[in-house]
């Protein structure tokens, strides 16, 4: 083996350890010996750069989806009380008419439920005309409408809600709560004018019960028209693949900022898109 190492300069490198006499290198070999060294010095630097800097990439990228998961949690959380539960109740005849909710709904049938969203602080809330519509054009006098919401304490409270206006032609109503004695928190209210395709948007409500439910999503379409309960056309409507289900009626669609920009009709057609007005 050492003697091969001497036959051949192109094989002293590798052998050089095992020689027990080195023969000096030529002038030629010493510049080889220093451009590799050179070579392995600036490729350890570059391996180095790579590392740090795809570290630091996937740092940041961790960094930013943590920000993102971040912002809505605090959008699902400062929002979510304003957010209110809505059921349309009918008393079992006989009953002597009292407006007082009655407790676990006892001798009441639950006709539908729905969602809403608190306007003031004074407890006017919004929500779609279909999901109160028993109550409106009720004749029987046993129709109630019980909504369920938090004060600004974080605690749960449930009223009977009187309603103050409709209109069916845009399927929207006002109902009102008494909240004499407990502060409650109006949502912060934005504008559907200059909404874009591709816009992040965030709808919370209670479909088929499940109360406190937040889905997410873009909006999908602007400008469609959509059924109203009376059977007009409601023109300007905004399209979201965010979920929306049976009992998200009434609420909130928002923004990425927490304000309102439309109210979730839960209407469907044959495609099975649901549509939004705000």
């Amino acid at each position: 083996m050492v003697v091969l190492g001497v036959v051949s300069p192109q094989y002293i490198l590798p052998l050089v350890p095992i020689c027990k006499t080195q023969i000096p290198p030529s002038s030629s070999e010493t510049q080889y010996l220093t451009r590799r060294k050179a070579l392995m010095f600036t490729s350890s630097l570059v391996s180095s750069f790579i590392y740090t800097s795809h570290h630091s990439a996937t740092a940041f990228q961790v960094d930013e989806f943590q920000r993102d998961e971040d912002r809505i949690v605090q959008l699902f959380e400062e929002t979510s009380p304003s957010v209110v539960f809505i059921k349309g109740l009918e008393l079992a005849k006989g009953s002597n008419g009292s407006t007082t909710v009655l407790a676990n709904d006892e001798n009441a049938k639950v006709e539908g439920t729905g969602s809403g969203f608190i306007w003031d602080k004074f407890g006017h809330i919004v929500t779609n005309y279909h999901v109160i519509a028993k109550l409106a054009t009720d004749q029987s006098g046993l129709q109630r409408c019980k909504v369920s919401l938090v004060n600004a304490k974080g605690g749960s409270i449930a009223k009977v809600a009187k309603i103050v206006g409709v209109d069916p032609a845009y399927d929207l109503a006002v109902l009102k709560v008494d909240v004499e004695g407990d502060e409650v928190k109006p949502i912060s209210v934005g504008t559907s004018r200059g909404l874009r395709v591709g816009q992040s948007c965030f709808a919370i409500g209670n479909p088929y019960g499940f109360e406190n439910t937040l889905t997410t999503g873009v909006v999908s379409g602007l400008g469609r028209e959509i059924p109203a309960p009376n059977g007009a056309a409601i023109k300007g409507a905004i399209q979201t693949d965010a979920a929306i289900n049976a009992g998200n009626s009434g609420g909130p669609l928002i923004d990425s900022s927490g304000h309102v920009i439309g109210v979730n009709t839960a209407t469907f057609t044959r495609r099975a898109q649901p549509y939004l007005k705000l």
